[in-house]
């Protein structure tokens, strides 16, 4: 038995098994990166307000706030999760084509609202199937999720070498990766349900594991720090370009996409030498780090590099975060304990940090294209810290670094 186990340990994905993985990660983001960083210069085109730009990105985050809880339970539950993938892909593919043929912006408020929540449960759907066919999550998921930055560069790279943002397009293209996504997705390996029925609703029970003291603590640290977070996706271009001086703001951002490519295949080495805690902590030291170098604000190579930080900052607290889940939530609602996980950051956390980034960069506003961005940035570096702070004092985790399945179709071949 003690040799079976051992065994198991050094058992590794085979190359059918990692290259679906690999192409769902990809074409996962790049779906969302073709559109999402050029929308608002669609929609100022297209003569939108700057409020109206605004509340339509901020569906996104409304979108992960009600759609995961409930997919999630359907995928514990009910359907495959490979399938569920594919049908929601496929919708999300005539949602963006529906987006890209409309110029009235309440229509567009809406249509966009029913594509994130389409989308927004199929980031944690994609974490879900492949946890549950790596055989070891810690050393094998880094490996996998870092295509999906891939797929974001290279969608980008699409868009800024080849396409005018000032159209309809980067939405068209976003369309035609989600059809793409949505066949590949009924050829990923079967991830049948979990949850039997009469039990209770596992997004309940996931809500459930926040009885446990770190987990808790974990939960609320990652709310914490998507708040924050959100002040670097919504004012570091305008940061940069207003104060720093850069000119090709898009593409001097893609410092922290290459970085956070860089390092997250070194992210089980980490786990392994330092384990989960202090893993996680060094990715929170990173945000404070970066924030409060912008809050100095020169010189101004120290300010561009340390755009890189954004590597150590998602890869070491948000990838090592999934993984963590992963590793503590019961096998039957692990899709709805990372539906939990993606309800609190990448929906509550990134719309109540879009709603109070915004309020702090008007109170710190000299004038027109003129503001206060040491007093802007210290906001979030003090956040970030206060919540370090209480992490180090209060999480406990195991000194683990993975699970190993069972699943059959990890077997080496």
């Amino acid at each position: 038995m003690a040799n079976a186990s051992a065994l198991s340990t050094f058992r590794h994905v085979r190359w059918g098994l990692r290259f679906n993985l690999s192409g769902m990660m990809f074409l996962e983001f790049a779906v969302w990166g073709a559109w999402f960083v050029v929308l608002g210069n669609y929609l100022s085109a297209l003569n939108f307000t700057g409020s109206q730009i605004g509340s339509i990105y901020a569906t996104m985050s409304l979108g992960a706030i009600f759609s995961p809880m409930f997919i999630g339970q359907i995928a514990d539950r009910y359907f495959s999760s490979e399938r569920l993938m594919g049908v929601l892909h496929l919708a999300g593919a005539g949602v963006l084509y529906c987006m890209a043929n409309l110029t009235d912006p309440d229509q567009f408020y809406w249509t966009a609202l029913v594509y994130a929540l389409v989308y927004s449960p199929t980031l944690a759907l994609s974490n879900s199937i492949s946890f549950s066919h790596l055989p070891d999550a810690a050393r094998d998921f880094p490996s996998i999720r870092v295509l999906g930055t891939i797929g974001w560069i290279v969608a980008n790279t699409i868009v800024g070498q080849w396409l005018d943002i000032k159209t309809n397009q980067p939405l068209l293209l976003a369309a035609g990766f989600s059809v793409l996504l949505g066949l590949l997705s009924f050829f990923l390996p079967h991830t049948p349900p979990k949850g039997k029925a009469g039990e209770a609703l596992p997004f309940l029970r996931a809500v459930g594991l926040l009885r446990e003291p770190s987990f808790a603590v974990f939960f609320g640290v990652s709310f914490v720090i998507t708040i924050v977070l959100a002040f670097y996706y919504n004012f570091t271009g305008l940061y940069l370009e207003h104060q720093i001086g850069v000119k090709d703001v898009a593409t001097t951002m893609t410092i922290g996409q290459y970085a956070e490519m860089l390092l997250l295949p070194a992210l089980p080495f980490f786990l392994a030498r330092m384990g989960m805690k202090w893993v996680l902590a060094m990715g929170m030291l990173a945000w404070g780090i970066r924030y409060a170098i912008f809050a100095v604000g020169e010189p101004y190579g120290l300010v561009i590099s340390s755009l890189a930080l954004h590597g150590i900052c998602f890869d070491f607290f948000f990838a090592a975060g999934f993984i963590y889940v992963d590793n503590e939530a019961p096998p039957d609602i692990r899709a709805s304990g990372q539906a939990l996980f993606s309800f609190l950051t990448y929906g509550a956390g990134m719309w109540i940090g879009g709603e109070l980034s915004g309020r702090i960069v008007d109170h710190f506003k000299i004038s027109e294209n003129v503001h206060n961005w040491t007093g802007i940035w210290i906001v979030p570096s003090v956040g970030v810290f206060i919540a370090l702070a209480i992490f180090l004092a209060f999480f406990r985790a195991p000194f683990k670094t993975g699970r190993q399945t069972e699943a059959p179709e990890n077997q080496p071949g």
